[in-house]
């Protein structure tokens, strides 16, 4: 643990305030003094004072007035920013595409100036309904957007804001298919928003193995249990309060939405893979799910996030081969910073002897087949064939790539072999 001790050390001199709290222990980065895991990062990132951050976030919420004003069709006098006003125009065109599989999520972050998570999910709020539907404020709503996309770490290569917006994407996509969207009601549909969006808040880029080893606050809060889930799904439940967004509700109402919006984050916990995927086989197979009952359509909704947390291997090449470096990057550099502080380097973090492919080869195997297997029991769809299809070339593309990296074609990573069989699923069987 000396390197640990090295790391907490360095960062025991920081000035962390701790925010006051009542009741509920909700989260939000910087309010315990834990490691601050920006230190990894480059100096002009390491110090975000809080003023700085509200100040961005003031900014930030200027210009989505004037961008909302441009999506509900409304001029904005006096433009002289034609440049800003195009951009705007294929985002908005975008959006209406906003249900296709193929949705490009890099392209329109980009058309957003970075804050696809914002547009995207404000977008959905009004696409669904909800915000007439619940009598949102939308200056709250864009508010509580704004600080959940301003509390993903942009510096992380792929637990960033960019990816929830593409998981939130995913999910409206599994909200429409037939047999959710016919029996799905407004609630529903707001929590497994809200709970998409913030599904990685404050995510530090590494995992939580890294936290138990390194004595982290968190694991120490969570007792090493869910310890990353727990953590986004209370900083989710601190920003809902601060913002205020549903604080016309009734205390009853609230606290049965935080509630739930916390089975849906914590379902995300690859950990409990073997469990939530042996229940839903053993639903499918007795054929019982009845999506009249409350607690089935939230089951449904659990596995449905759970899909759309890993569907990257189910997008398109293009896309899901950006994705997959993202991540394999922000594996090594976790495995980077191990070996700085002689921690041990955790399994796929080592950019020495790992490769993307075995990495991708192994997950899909193991973890995404067996998922999106069972999906397409539940829901034999044309999009759950697309996402099959593309599972499948996309790990033929892999093994190419391995075969032109090893002479060989039949390595998969020892790492997914070797896993503790209670967290991998059983090979999916398909009806």
């Amino acid at each position: 643990m000396k390197g640990s001790c090295v790391i907490f050390k360095q960062l025991s001199t920081r000035d962390v305030r701790v925010r006051s709290r009542a009741g509920f222990e909700t989260e939000r980065r910087g309010s315990h003094p834990y490691i601050d895991f920006r230190i990894f990062h480059s100096n002009s990132e390491i110090e975000v004072s809080v003023s700085a951050r509200n100040v961005r976030r003031l900014l930030s919420f200027q210009r989505y007035l004037r961008s909302s004003r441009f999506f509900r069709g409304i001029t904005v006098p006096n433009s002289s920013n034609i440049l800003d006003d195009d951009y705007n125009g294929q985002a908005k065109c975008m959006l209406e595409k906003v249900g296709n599989w193929n949705f490009d999520i890099f392209l329109f972050d980009r058309l957003t100036n970075g804050n696809s998570l914002v547009s995207l999910t404000f977008h959905l709020f009004n696409l669904h309904g909800l915000i007439e539907h619940f009598q949102l404020d939308t200056m709250k709503l864009r508010r509580f957007l704004v600080m959940v996309q301003e509390d993903y770490h942009s510096q992380n290569p792929y637990h960033n804001a960019v990816h929830a917006a593409d998981v939130t994407q995913a999910m409206h996509c599994y909200l429409k298919e037939p047999k959710l969207s016919k029996s799905l009601t407004p609630w529903d549909i707001l929590l497994s928003l809200i709970a998409a969006a913030t599904h990685d808040l404050d995510h530090p880029g590494v995992n939580q193995p890294f936290l138990i080893k390194t004595n982290h606050y968190l694991a120490t809060l969570y007792k090493n249990t869910s310890v990353l889930e727990n953590h986004h799904w209370r900083s989710a439940v601190g920003l809902l309060r601060e913002s205020g967004l549903f604080a016309h509700m009734s205390l009853e109402n609230r606290q049965l939405m935080e509630s739930q919006i916390g089975d849906l984050i914590l379902a995300t916990d690859i950990s409990q893979q073997n469990e939530y995927l042996s229940m839903f086989r053993s639903h499918l197979d007795r054929g019982d799910l009845c999506l009249e009952n409350a607690n089935h359509r939230h089951f449904i909704l659990q596995m449905a996030l759970k899909c759309a947390d890993i569907c990257n291997p189910c997008r398109t090449w293009e896309l899901s081969k950006q994705w997959s470096e993202k991540v394999t990057e922000e594996f090594f550099h976790q495995g980077d910073i191990e070996k700085k502080y002689h921690l041990g380097v955790s399994p796929l973090c080592d950019r020495q002897t790992e490769t993307i492919a075995n990495i991708q080869i192994g997950f899909m195997t193991y973890l995404v087949e067996p998922l999106f297997g069972e999906w397409a029991r539940f829901s034999n769809t044309r999009l759950s064939q697309t996402m099959l299809g593309h599972l499948g070339l996309n790990k033929a593309s892999w093994k190419g790539v391995q075969r032109e990296q090893s002479g060989s074609g039949d390595d998969v990573d020892p790492t997914f072999e070797e896993m503790d069989s209670d967290i991998l699923p059983q090979e999916p069987r398909l009806s």
